[in-house]
């Protein structure tokens, strides 16, 4: 997993409707950047309303937020669509950019051994450069956490 205080590497993903969206596109923003197992399961639909829910002081602090599954384009659109989500998501059918950053680990479950994406979040400050990560996400006070972070660094 990359390193707080390491350069945030580029990506360049599709969006629910096919338009590119690159992390340089945000160039001197706030970003978080946050990977999610698979569209449309409890954890993750918590998760992404609780960032819409909080869209506002995100927006109103400079900040984006980019949700990456390896979901194709049509799931994320039916997602966005069903719970009216604000958030930008992004589509890594190759999980090439969720293995760059870390979050493409071996998971267990019923005893059972597979790879997949663990939820994870980075904020990247103005520069480029993650200023946190969180591994291993617990979506239950996730996204007040990084709000309160990033108010917090803008303070200082």
């Amino acid at each position: 997993m990359l390193k707080e205080g390491s350069k945030a590497p580029d990506f360049t993903l599709n969006d629910k409707d096919g338009k590119e969206i690159s992390l340089k596109d945000f160039k001197n923003q706030w970003v978080v950047v946050y990977f999610y197992p698979k569209a449309d399961t409890p954890g993750c639909t918590t998760q992404a309303i609780d960032f819409t829910a909080n869209i506002d002081t995100f927006a109103a602090n400079q900040a984006t937020i980019l949700g990456i599954s390896n979901d194709p384009e049509a799931k994320l659109g039916k997602f966005i669509d069903k719970h009216n989500l604000k958030i930008i998501l992004l589509s890594d059918p190759d999980h090439k950019v969720i293995e760059e950053y870390g979050a493409w680990v071996l998971k267990k479950m019923y005893g059972r051994e597979y790879m997949g994406t663990q939820r994870s979040t980075f904020l990247i400050n103005p520069e480029g450069i993650i200023e946190k990560v969180w591994a291993k996400v617990k979506v239950k006070g996730h996204v007040e956490e990084v709000k309160n972070l990033l108010l917090d660094l803008k303070l200082d």
